[in-house]
């Protein structure tokens, strides 16, 4: 563990009252994130992941131009493309994930910073 990027845009650095390092090795990090209704996250970087939902939740995810509205229940898994977002507690209920970023690219694609990271998926 100890292993963390401090990149400005870094989840624990932009929102350290909401994220969490659990686990970190030289593959994964593995994020704790946890919120009220009404929260906003500042824009922070995921890079490719995949997150667990530990509680039912609804939020709004913007990413440039892009808007989504997203309802999600727990115990759900999803695959979270390389991305630049804000997200939106907009429910009554607190949200509650595990999110696993994987720290290499996919074979074929870019490193980040060679691409806008612009997919938007359900998340903080």
């Amino acid at each position: 563990m100890g292993q963390g990027r401090q990149e400005p845009d870094d989840p624990t650095v932009t929102d350290p009252d909401h994220y969490r390092v659990v686990f970190e090795n030289d593959r994964v990090r593995v994020l704790e994130y946890q919120d009220q209704p009404g929260t906003r996250t500042h824009p922070h970087h995921h890079p490719d992941s995949v997150m667990y939902t530990l509680s039912a939740f609804e939020r709004r995810i913007s990413s440039g131009e892009r808007v989504m509205d997203v309802v999600l229940e727990a115990g759900e898994a999803r695959w979270l493309p390389d991305q630049v977002h804000v997200g939106e507690n907009t429910g009554t209920t607190p949200t509650h994930a595990i999110f696993v970023e994987l720290k290499e690219a996919a074979p074929g694609h870019p490193a980040r910073g060679e691409h806008g990271g612009g997919g938007l998926g359900a998340t903080s």
